[in-house]
């Protein structure tokens, strides 16, 4: 049975998770980073941790800042927000006794977890799925209201049915983000997935990514995927791959 549990952000305000625990033999434990705006029970949130917690790896995900059961304003994050709640969801784990052995992230996830990996001694891998280069990436998203927000301070954002408010601190916290020196600085095995048909993150973000890092390095091509990998299997398939992939680095794998 999944866990509902709760934790609190760097800022306070208590994140909502679920931890899809391990089916039959513990292989290890995970954190999953989710997509931009898209929560914990996205389809590719909550099929690839179910999928890897069949295959024996434990998988907490969880909402970001005032998205899902999570408290607070969505506008009062950024990216140096996710990355480092990302940080404390792998320490709320660890201090469960779940000591968290990969970090798995989609899409505006993906680029979190290889900044997040770099202030948590015990993750032994990362892997991205449809993640950008840089976190910048993400402003074609709203570039409607783009120069309303820098010129009043903020505005609302309507996205997939969600009213939410964009800040200028926010844009501003994104456009500082550089992966382009966390990446080589990794020391870590990374694996890279994306979609060659992705158009909304294109894969040419997944080629920056892989020539940035070091080896160990991997790169899967998601072949028919979309984005948001919603198409019956493409999660699964995803996870399975991710599962057989990590087997070497986790500790009880």
């Amino acid at each position: 049975m999944a866990e509902r549990v709760q934790f609190p952000s760097v800022t306070g305000e208590l994140l909502a998770g679920i931890i899809d625990p391990p089916a039959g033999e513990l292989r290890g434990w995970g954190v999953f980073a989710h997509g931009f705006t898209l929560g914990k029970d996205s389809p590719a949130a909550s099929r690839i941790c179910k999928q890897l917690a069949a295959e024996g790896v434990g998988m907490l995900r969880f909402d970001n800042l005032g998205l899902g059961d999570s408290e607070g304003d969505w506008g009062d994050g950024g990216f140096t927000h996710k990355v480092a709640d990302t940080v404390r969801a792998v320490e709320f784990m660890n201090a469960a006794g779940r000591t968290v052995e990969i970090l798995v992230g989609h899409s505006f996830g993906g680029a979190a977890v290889l900044s997040a990996a770099l202030e948590t001694p015990t993750v032994r891998a990362v892997a991205t799925i449809g993640a950008p280069f840089q976190p910048t990436h993400v402003e074609h998203n709203f570039d409607a209201i783009l120069d309303r927000v820098m010129a009043d301070g903020e505005a609302e954002w309507l996205i997939g049915g969600k009213a939410l408010i964009l800040r200028r601190t926010f844009i501003e916290d994104v456009r500082k983000a550089d992966l382009a020196a966390c990446i080589p600085a990794l020391k870590r095995p990374l694996l890279v997935m994306h979609s060659p048909t992705d158009n909304t993150v294109g894969i040419v973000n997944a080629s920056d990514i892989f020539r940035a890092a070091r080896h160990p390095r991997n790169f899967i091509s998601l072949e028919g995927a979309d984005h948001f990998l919603t198409a019956p299997g493409q999660a699964k398939r995803a996870a399975r791959i991710i599962s057989a992939w990590a087997d070497q680095y986790l500790a009880l794998g």
